[in-house]
């Protein structure tokens, strides 16, 4: 070794105290000299900048995506709503203010906490507004998913922020697509409108909650990354600390109640599994859990299953209840319903299938009801619980109001369309006492203009329960009474003379109705 090489050795060892801090110093050094130093921080700021700002593109894309979003929760559909999350443009605000926090540019901060601001407003309000005119407003798996934030969503979060971040800082923007579907800002917001909307606030503080969480951690995040790769103020190191110290503050006030949850919703795992454990073992082996649910917040702890099994268990109840209090610690009640199934392999596992498929038919068909009687309610303008729905008979009633320029004719067509979008069921859309139309009989009957009117009168009877008073003369009312059929029951005629012409009119107030 030559004299030059062993003094810029000793040069350079003396620099460091020890092994570590000499590690440590080429570390930084090489992130600084090779990785850093080749950003182009103008670039960077620019383009983020052009992706966080308040804009009627921004606006519309920000609906498109809330629709998107509240209609697969709706429909609890995860591809819908992983499409809604490829359309939302709020990562672009978030990752403008961690960016505009790290270069000390308080001017575009406010930019991206306004976009940011009227995003959020415009969205909600947006979800709102669909499951208000929406005929589902049913809290399903996908909406329930999003209302318990624990650490993980933190967590999912953070990451999904870094490798945000580095694809927005490096020039790989194609990564924030699946950045977008890991963070899912979009489908919190969505349930905070589905909260709203259904004045649910339990749905609506927990999706609050996660959305918050998110949206933190990704700008906190982004200002990570942004100092790791050299964009920074003119500010002091002081104040940098000081930044420093609040980032930190911040996480650990989010991971602390995060983490409460965590071990909430681990120790219901836990429980749920033991629950499952101690149901199986007191039954045959050949018998199938069929479903299964838990209710926590009861007092007792509410226990409810289906068991399929070749063989009945005497006293199912009250043994498994003792069972579970002594592995839970702590009071339940228990109710197992048992239903037997055949001895042949698989047999349990036929029967579930089967009960599976009822299940959901008995759901699909809920939902028709629901919507069917949201419809009703919503054609003749009323409040959904005016609507009458009687399931075993399968017939659907209401009371119209008065809508203006809305005839008879009107509102028979909408009980029509009605009846069409719910085969097998019977849907009556009672009108309001409107004038009846008078009909003209030809010398050779009732022609097709004249015919509607009549059964027109003749279904406005039957609907009010009013009597149609029909008239004229005895030739004309004979041929009308012809022609309404067993509708013919609902009115009266008064024979009045020789023309051909019949008048209608409701019978007088105090008269008698149809029975």
């Amino acid at each position: 070794m030559t004299a030059p090489q062993s003094a810029a050795v000793t040069s350079a060892q003396s620099q460091y105290r020890t092994p570590i801090d000499a590690l440590w110093g080429y570390t930084v050094g090489w992130w600084r000299n090779d990785v850093a130093d080749g950003v182009e921080h103008g670039k960077v700021l620019q383009k983020i900048a052009a992706e966080s700002s308040l804009t009627p593109r921004y606006i519309f894309m920000i609906c498109m995506s809330a629709g998107i979003a509240i209609l697969g929760l709706l429909l609890s559909s995860p591809a819908v709503v992983i499409g809604a999350m490829l359309l939302s443009p709020l990562m672009g605000p978030i990752l403008g203010a961690g960016f505009a926090l790290a270069e000390g540019k308080f001017t575009w901060l406010r930019l991206c906490a306004k976009a940011l601001f009227w995003g959020t407003l415009v969205a909600v309000l947006f979800c709102a507004l669909i499951v208000w005119l929406s005929p589902l407003q049913t809290v399903t798996e996908e909406i329930a998913s999003r209302t318990r934030p624990s650490l993980f969503d933190l967590l999912v979060a953070l990451f999904s922020a870094l490798a945000g971040s580095y694809a927005m800082i490096r020039g790989r923007e194609g990564t924030i697509v699946g950045v977008a579907i890991a963070t899912a800002l979009m489908p919190p917001l969505a349930v905070v409108g589905f909260g709203l909307a259904t004045w649910n606030w339990t749905v609506f503080g927990g999706a609050l909650m996660l959305f918050v969480t998110n949206l933190l951690t990704i700008a906190l995040s982004a200002f990570v990354m942004a100092r790791l790769y050299g964009f920074k103020s003119t500010r002091s190191s002081r104040q940098g600390m000081f930044e420093s110290v609040g980032i930190l503050i911040t996480f650990i006030a989010l991971a602390i109640p995060l983490g409460f949850s965590l071990v909430q919703i681990a120790n219901e795992s836990n429980g749920q599994r033991i629950v499952r454990n101690t149901i199986e073992d007191a039954f045959d082996p050949q018998s199938r859990i069929d479903t299964l649910e838990i209710d926590w917040d009861a007092d007792p702890v509410l226990i409810t299953a289906s068991v399929l099994t070749p063989e009945f268990r005497a006293n199912a109840n009250t043994y498994l209840g003792r069972s579970l209090a002594r592995a839970l610690d702590e009071e339940v009640s228990v109710r197992i319903d048992q239903f037997r199934v055949g001895t042949d392999p698989g047999a349990a596992e036929q029967a579930a299938l089967a009960q599976a498929r009822a299940r959901e038919q008995a759901e699909a068909t809920e939902r028709q009801i629901a919507a069917l009687g949201e419809r009703l309610a919503l054609v003749a303008g009323v409040e959904r619980s005016a609507v009458l729905v009687d399931r075993d008979n399968r017939r659907a009633v209401a009371q119209a109001n008065a809508l203006e320029g809305l005839t008879l004719s009107g509102y028979r067509e909408l009980e029509r369309r009605l009846a069409a979008q719910a085969p097998g069921w019977s849907v009556e859309l009672r009108p309001p006492l409107l004038p009846l139309p008078d009909i003209t009989v030809g010398e050779d009957g009732l022609d097709a203009d004249n015919a509607l009117r009549l059964a027109l009168v003749g279904w406005a009877a039957s609907r009010t329960g009013v009597r149609a008073v029909l008239t004229g003369g005895e030739e004309a009312i004979d041929t009308a009474v012809a022609g309404l059929g067993d509708d013919a029951r609902f009115v009266e005629t008064r024979i009045s003379g020789e023309g051909n012409s019949i008048v209608t009119a409701w019978s007088a107030p105090g008269s008698d109705t149809i029975p």
